[in-house]
């Protein structure tokens, strides 16, 4: 006899807990032992489902199915056919049965690859609950799998509002970074060789990527602990700097501002150039380099911003012909 659709979700059900077990954190797996002998002590469909999931889990290619299988009678191809697809199924349970527990668990549940173009900002919803946002430039790739939650960030910056789930960490990987959260509201950018976290509400574990080192000492170091109002900013060399900032100004582009707080001025502009059709262009005279710029602007009035420059830094605003802006050195 195959799996009847309630059977088959317990044996999903069981693999899970089985799997958090040997793969999750120890508190996690902590947990789910301690499920897992409810599980034994409970009703029979539970306990033979818990059975199945352990041979399955023990499994590296489903070899031992191989003699439980019975064989259909050639002359009822219907009933065959039934018990096939009784066995296998019509969702992931074919997969993880014949190629055993281990593959099944290791296979995303959710895959998604986003980004934005220019003055482009896009706000999702995905399946855990957990809520991003996405500033204009923005490139992402989001995988989920049953004990973890990942996020690649090539470039740009996203708000993160994730969801709790203690058995699925959640992640986010940058060139420069790792950040690690169970459930909070934070951003992460990744932009001019350096990676830019923020914490509104909760508590992150950031690990700067020293890119001189074996890509193995990145867990092994201990982590930068933030929390709400705290930001760092690591560069590609694993220097980091920390800071205070509100925590009502963590990605406040959504509410249309851009907020600095030191920021280069190069940075600035790039910025301001996410959202301007003609870009701001900035002088060659190296103490230009050197300027940093704190404060909150309205995205809506770039010329505001451009008026009011001088008068924080000491430069002035050219303008050619052609309409091109240069910030120049006073």
């Amino acid at each position: 006899m195959g799996f009847s659709e309630p059977a088959r979700k317990k044996v999903e059900e069981a693999l899970l807990l089985v799997g958090r077990m040997h793969r999750a954190d120890p508190d996690s797996a902590m947990a789910a032992a301690q499920e897992l002998q409810r599980w034994r002590a409970g009703t029979a469909e539970c306990r033979a489902a818990l059975e199945t999931a352990e041979r399955l889990w023990a499994s590296t290619d489903g070899s031992f199915l191989q003699s439980s299988v019975p064989q259909p009678q050639a002359h009822d191809h219907r009933r065959a056919r039934r018990n096939t697809v009784g066995l296998l199924g019509l969702g992931g349970v074919a997969a993880m049965l014949w190629a055993g527990g281990r593959w099944y668990w290791q296979q995303p549940v959710y895959e998604l690859a986003l980004q934005t173009g220019h003055a482009q900002q896009r706000d999702m919803r995905l399946p855990d609950d957990s809520e991003i946002s996405l500033a204009p430039h923005t490139r992402i790739r989001i995988v989920m799998y049953r004990d973890r939650r990942e996020v690649r960030l090539d470039q740009g910056q996203v708000r993160f509002r994730v969801a709790q789930d203690i058995g699925r960490p959640f992640t986010v990987a940058t060139e420069w970074g790792r950040v690690r959260v169970l459930g909070t509201v934070f951003s992460v950018g990744a932009r001019a060789g350096r990676m830019r976290v923020e914490v509104a509400e909760g508590r992150v574990a950031v690990w700067p990527l020293d890119r001189t080192r074996a890509a193995a000492y990145l867990e092994a170091t201990p982590p930068v602990n933030l929390t709400a109002g705290y930001a760092i900013e690591a560069d590609q060399s694993g220097q980091v700097h920390s800071m205070q900032v509100a925590a009502d100004s963590v990605a406040a582009w959504r509410n249309g501002w851009l907020v600095f707080h030191n920021t280069p001025l190069d940075q600035v502009l790039a910025q301001w150039n996410d959202y301007l059709s003609r870009p701001l262009l900035l002088g060659s005279h190296p103490r230009l380099q050197q300027l940093q710029l704190s404060g909150s602007f309205p995205i809506r009035q770039p010329q505001a911003f451009l008026a009011g420059l001088p008068d924080m830094l000491p430069v002035r605003i050219q303008r050619n012909a052609t309409g091109d802006v240069t910030v120049e050195l006073r």
